[in-house]
């Protein structure tokens, strides 16, 4: 028997990923019994880092969305910290360099500086300037956090201002791949989230990367008096068609809550009711996956190749495509190498001119989640060395050239994830990293004490992953707090 059988909480939390741990500080902070149930052995869900020869690798964060500079108001990142507590020296965030979109010939800046993509807009579209401008007041003036918004077509908002295909896809290319559950087009609410994250306030990374958020959440956690249980997830959720009555564990011990808050993702929390079929929800299942490759250097990517940019977000083709890859049994259709998004770490302007103390490139594109998940060991393996590659050589044709003997001299290590990987670390099912693309905006579900919040709640990044957790645990369980 464990030491949590038969215990009763106030409140159980499926998941100790950003949404989860910021659910259980901020109930925590009113004095409710809380308890972090994870699966896995560590903390951050979609956004978590693990160690290879002592080498610490981040996942998910390329960059923490809605950037402001500290004297800015009543902002994401402003309402987060309050919220949680947090003390903004905690993050530690240094704000980008400078990042670019690349499409149809044609280089796009933009930083944490509307400004600058706005000028950049006006010099390579001069004659959608104003078309632009409208959009882009649309978007100010759209309540996109209001959990009565109603869902639509990013691509329909866009084309009703913008009469340009090339600039019209440029513009979805960021936003897509930073947020969107659906193929070729984005909920409108959700585009709104991230245009605003992404182009009014910006991006900034800690020194260490992900763990220190991670860190100073989980010490918030803790100092509130939380209690967490790693290595242990929920089987089933016991209920009586009205309410979960209980909550089996992986080992077999029952538990009980007043209230539940998932972050697994909204169909596989309705699929761990012990009421539903094993197939609930099925049209609702993400499709979309993406594989990263992951590449360290001796070298400062800045200083000795000259690659200025933090992030540039590609695309090859005459139009952008961002829908699921279709396998066909080759190793060539695991992939679709023909947009993608190139990150580079060390581009972030860390305070008193640190530096990172190795070079990263990191290259993300979509993948096929059937395709990666039917081969055997040995082609697995021998498939991400040959796409490690490639995707290496796609990335190095977007920054200033590099001779090849002198790249190869440069890695001293690299991995590589797959939509298995992100299934497997996650429960994502098909590794679909954005959820379902039906999202519970009000986070509700068909169990009154049961509720939704992270990915497949809607709101989006680091930043809206932690909001979730604060607006589903205020609205649901604190009666409205804010």
């Amino acid at each position: 028997m464990s030491d949590l059988q038969g215990k009763h909480f106030d409140t159980v939390i499926l998941g100790a990923g950003m949404s989860g741990l910021a659910a259980g500080i901020r109930l925590a902070y009113f004095g409710q019994k809380v308890l972090i149930l994870e699966r896995h052995n560590a903390a951050g869900g979609l956004n978590g880092f693990y160690s290879i020869a002592g080498r610490k690798y981040d996942v998910g964060l390329h960059a923490m969305t809605n950037y402001v500079p500290p004297e800015a108001k009543g902002t994401p990142l402003v309402k987060l910290l309050r919220q949680l507590r947090i003390r903004r020296e905690e993050l530690d965030l240094a704000p980008q360099l400078g990042s670019a979109i690349h499409f149809a010939g044609k280089r796009i800046r933009f930083a944490n500086d509307f400004s600058l993509l706005e000028s950049e807009i006006a010099r390579e579209f001069p004659r959608q300037i104003d078309a632009f401008r409208r959009l882009d007041q649309f978007i100010r003036d759209f309540q996109e956090t209001a959990l009565s918004a109603e869902p639509g077509s990013a691509r329909t908002a866009v084309a009703a201002h913008i009469d340009d295909p090339v600039l019209a896809d440029l513009l979805l290319i960021p936003v897509s791949y930073y947020g969107s559950a659906r193929e070729n087009d984005m909920d409108l609410p959700q585009f709104a989230i991230m245009w605003k994250s992404l182009f009014h306030e910006g991006f900034a990374r800690p020194y260490e990367g992900v763990r220190q958020i991670v860190r100073v959440l989980l010490d918030k956690y803790r100092a509130a008096g939380g209690q967490r249980k790693m290595k242990c997830g929920a089987r089933r959720l016991l209920n009586d068609g009205r309410r979960v009555t209980g909550i089996e564990l992986d080992n077999g011990d029952t538990i009980t809550a007043d209230q539940i808050l998932s972050s697994a993702g909204l169909v596989e929390t309705l699929r761990l009711c012990a009421d539903q079929p094993d197939t609930v929800a099925s049209d609702n299942i993400g499709q979309l996956s993406f594989a990263e490759t992951i590449t360290v250097l001796n070298q400062d990517p800045r200083r000795d190749f000259h690659w200025q940019d933090t992030i540039i977000f590609f695309c090859d083709s005459d139009r952008f495509h961002y829908e699921t890859v279709r396998a066909d049994g080759s190793v060539a259709s695991l992939i679709d190498p023909r947009s993608g998004v190139i990150c580079i770490p060390n581009n972030y302007a860390y305070s008193d001119q640190r530096t990172l103390p190795e070079g990263w490139l990191r290259v993300t594109a979509r993948a096929s989640y059937s395709g990666w998940e039917k081969l055997s060991s040995a082609d697995y393996a021998a498939a991400k060395e040959i796409w490690h590659t490639h995707l290496n050589q796609i990335a190095r044709r977007h920054l200033p050239a590099v001779a090849d003997d002198a790249f190869a001299r440069a890695v001293v290590a690299q991995d590589m994830f797959t939509p298995g990987t992100v299934e497997r670390f996650t429960g994502h099912l098909g590794g679909a990293i954005y959820g379902a693309p039906r999202k519970s905006r009000d986070g509700r579900t068909p169990l009154g004490n049961l509720f939704i919040c992270g990915t497949d709640q809607g709101f989006l990044g680091i930043t809206g992953a932690m909001l979730s957790g604060i607006s589903m645990a205020n609205l649901h369980i604190l009666g409205g707090k804010s």
